[in-house]
């Protein structure tokens, strides 16, 4: 009883230890921000809904993520007059300042390289959308069925928000670290100690009663 109680209780923690691991899928999508006050806010609406005033600065960051709680932020800290300044405003028109980070070669699809970060001053009609005004200075832009944004100047080339396996996610890092610089994790290693200290009561235990 005692051999069969310490085997069930390896394959519990076993099993615990990879539960612990375990994380929830990510999605390879465009995410949409807004600056307020100098820092990006995750956008409330999508950017064929917002409406952008005269002066904002929006952002869009393809990446990785699960959620807006876990969205990338787009990179870079220019302002509206550093990314405004050679275009002049004008009567009748808006203008809306746009941040475009095409992400990291981590988050890129496989076979597909970044390009890199750049800006972009929009001046549009005082009603556009935000997605109006990305269309005037980052075409070809990308739409699925559903209106989901999928490619900003044509990046990526194919696919749109599908879903990344933790074990996509987790290869950039892998090819890092050879296998013997990673090691077993904490939470297996504490599992196995604790197997092998209860195991070796339940042997004293056995021979004692013998």
């Amino acid at each position: 009883m005692i051999r069969r109680a310490v085997l069930l209780l390896l394959a519990s923690l076993l099993l615990g230890a990879g539960a612990g691991q375990a994380q929830a899928a990510g999605y390879r999508y465009w995410s949409f921000w807004e600056r307020d006050a100098g820092r990006w806010v995750y956008a409330t609406q999508g950017p064929s809904l917002a409406r952008p005033s005269d002066g904002d600065v929006q952002g869009f960051r393809f990446a990785v993520g699960e959620d807006s709680a876990s969205a990338v932020r787009p990179r870079g800290k220019a302002d509206f007059a550093t990314i405004c300044a050679k275009t002049p405003a004008q009567d009748g028109r808006k203008r809306v300042a746009l941040v475009i980070d095409f992400g990291t070669p981590s988050d890129a699809p496989e076979g597909a390289s970044p390009p890199a970060a750049r800006t972009a001053c929009a001046r549009v009609s005082p009603d556009a959308t935000t997605a109006e005004a990305l269309a005037a200075v980052a075409e070809p832009l990308r739409y699925d069925t559903n209106a989901l944004l999928c490619a900003i100047s044509g990046y990526p080339e194919k696919g749109c928000g599908e879903q990344v396996s933790k074990e996509q996610r987790e290869r950039p890092a892998a090819e890092k670290n050879s296998p013997s610089d990673a090691g077993p994790s904490l939470g297996l290693v504490a599992g196995v100690a604790v197997v092998v200290v209860l195991g070796g009561a339940a042997i004293w235990q056995v021979r004692r009663r013998g």
